[in-house]
């Protein structure tokens, strides 16, 4: 655990949860497992806030709990569960992309409270879809139920762990803390739930759903209550699923800017040529021929072909394929021509050519592992991250230290070893600058030097000096640097929001006033006064904050994919080793 994992771990604790729940969280990371007590003792917090920060931090998936033997139960932190809340925003906009808005309101519900009841969750989306509706629309249960299940089917959320029914009926004394076991079947097993009813709209604080005062509102007891019908099943986010995603699209971008771009150009000239040389004997050649021949062509040329290709095999294998295997399941050819889109006119013989064309590329994404029926071929995951991450170390090296420089890092990693001589005639650069740019990407770790000495006293005159390339080593160094650029990022975000913190409540201030009066049916001169409370300079600063806190929030996102990226590779490595 690097000292730039625990900073970025604190700032995103801090954000989410408060400055104990931090507290609580960032020693468990530093110290590993610790008994409740010890914890106490070593924050100097009380017992009872280390409980409910551990209740946060469980609930919330951030800290697992085991028995010893002596029945002492430890608690450790989950550094790598704690750096995936940085990924949130692009959990939920998944969602939204798959499933529309009730996907993203059930993913983000599931996000801010770690984990609910499926009964619990379809109430409070239904209830916010029907606040943004226009008067008098609802939204039903049943749809936001709907789409529950979707998102199960896909294993986009599953069950959370259960205490075993024998535990209960055990009637011996009850174990320091119960053991959460849950049966891979019924991982994402979707009760049979009749929810039957529409959202509801939020009434000021004063009435009730019926319009009557609060004072005159009967006291209700609490026994009149209906129990829950799925009480005890509680549902999370798969995040792991939400990862297969990201690498699967990742993957179909990949062989779309590989493939799709040449092909079409090749294709577009190769058309070209002979519509050129027909046209030139327009009695053999017709002009409905012309067109007929163009359409056929045509759907190639325009559409992302070996990319359509890719995703309907990623898509055939999503659900029974691991997130961390190294290959899909094999796939014929005859299956993958029957799960194409619908409307994606492609003959069988087109098909065949394009998997053959993409087996045969040099990066090796797809892979024939045999010939029954029609060929069976498989995407090569590994290779595929291993591909996208020396692509990112490319593209870092050519933004960092210009385009010859990057020409030497690929020449280094096409060749695997190469003494600075050859590095210079293979680079045609001369011998100085060769050197210079050699030395400065070995100072920042993207290759390195290996020795290999013709005597056992390594003499320099009697050693071989060989640059070399190790991606897992630069991919890590990368990554540690990618975290450091996150929490300063943060560190910056939190820093403009401090400094402009009473201008940003004033502001509020403004829009909870005018909102009011709007409701209650203000006239325009009205409101048109209580928004020249905030001056045109104020106004003019409000905008550059805005401006700046969005930029912020992109860089975020994007230093998060590649963060994404270079870890999915590093997990592969370490797996296979």
């Amino acid at each position: 655990m690097t000292q730039a994992e625990i900073k970025l771990c604190s700032l995103l604790l801090q954000e989410h949860f408060g400055e104990i729940v931090e507290k609580i969280g960032v020693h468990l990371i530093r110290t590993g497992s610790q008994p409740l007590r010890v914890i106490a003792h070593d924050t100097g917090t009380s017992l009872d806030q280390v409980k409910k920060a551990l209740c946060v931090l469980i609930q919330h998936n951030l800290v697992i709990y085991q028995v010893h033997k002596r029945g002492v139960v430890e608690y450790e932190a989950q550094c790598s569960r704690v750096l995936r809340m940085l990924r949130y925003p692009r959990y939920i906009y998944t969602a939204k992309t798959l499933y529309s808005d009730t996907g993203e309101l059930i993913v983000e519900e599931l996000l801010l409270n770690g984990k609910m009841a499926m009964s619990a969750v379809v109430k409070k989306v239904a209830d916010r879809l029907t606040e943004t509706m226009e008067d008098g629309k609802t939204m039903d249960y049943a749809e936001v139920s709907n789409t529950f299940v979707r998102l199960a089917d896909t294993h986009f959320v599953q069950r959370c762990p259960l205490v075993p029914a024998t535990e209960n009926s055990d009637p011996g004394p009850p174990p320091p803390a119960p053991t959460l076991v849950i049966n891979e079947k019924d991982m994402y097993l979707v009760p049979k739930l009749s929810l039957i009813g529409k959202g509801k709209r939020r009434r000021s604080s004063d009435e009730d759903a019926t319009g009557e005062p609060k004072a005159k509102r009967p006291k209700h007891t609490t026994d009149n209550k209906e129990p829950i019908p799925d009480d005890g099943i509680y549902w999370q986010a798969n995040l792991d699923r939400f990862h297969q995603h990201f690498r699967d699209q990742g993957i179909v971008s990949a062989v779309a800017n590989r493939m799709d771009q040449v092909i079409s150009k090749w294709v577009g000239q190769w058309l070209s040529g002979i519509f050129t040389y027909l046209q030139m004997w327009p009695l053999a050649y017709s002009q409905s021929q012309h067109s007929r021949v163009n359409s056929e062509f045509q759907f190639i040329f325009q559409t992302q072909t070996s990319s359509e290709i890719v995703r309907t095999m990623l898509r055939m294998s999503e659900i029974t394929t691991s997130s961390s295997a190294p290959f899909t399941q094999p796939l014929s050819s005859n299956e993958i021509f029957r799960s194409l889109p619908v409307g994606y006119n492609i003959s069988k013989q087109v098909l065949d050519q394009y998997l053959t064309l993409l087996a045969d590329d040099p990066l090796e994404f797809v892979g024939k592992s045999g010939d029954s029926g029609g060929g069976m071929y498989v995407i090569n995951l590994h290779k595929a991250l291993g591909s996208l991450a020396t692509a990112t170390l490319e593209s870092v090296v050519q933004e960092r230290f210009g385009s010859r420089c990057a020409r030497i890092f690929r020449l280094v990693l096409q060749k695997k070893h190469l003494e600075q001589k050859q590095v210079e005639d293979f680079a045609m650069i001369p011998a100085k600058e060769a050197k210079d740019m050699l030395y400065k990407m070995l100072s920042e770790n993207f290759i390195s030097l290996q020795e290999i000495p013709k005597t056992p006293d390594h003499a320099p005159s009697r050693t071989f000096y060989l640059y070399t390339v190790n991606i897992l080593s630069a991919a890590r160094m990368l990554l540690h640097r990618c975290y450091k650029s996150v929490a300063n990022l943060i560190e910056r975000r939190q820093f403009e929001t401090k400094e402009n913190k009473r201008l940003l409540e004033k502001s509020q201030r403004v829009e909870a006033i005018i909102a009011s009066m709007q409701a209650t049916g203000a006239e325009e001169a009205q409101l048109q006064e209580i928004e020249e409370m905030i001056t045109a300079p104020e106004r003019q600063q409000l905008e550059t904050l805005k401006r700046n806190v969005n930029k912020l929030d992109a860089c975020e996102i994007q230093v998060d994919e590649t963060i994404f990226l270079l870890e999915s590779y590093i997990e592969s490595t370490v797996k296979r080793q």
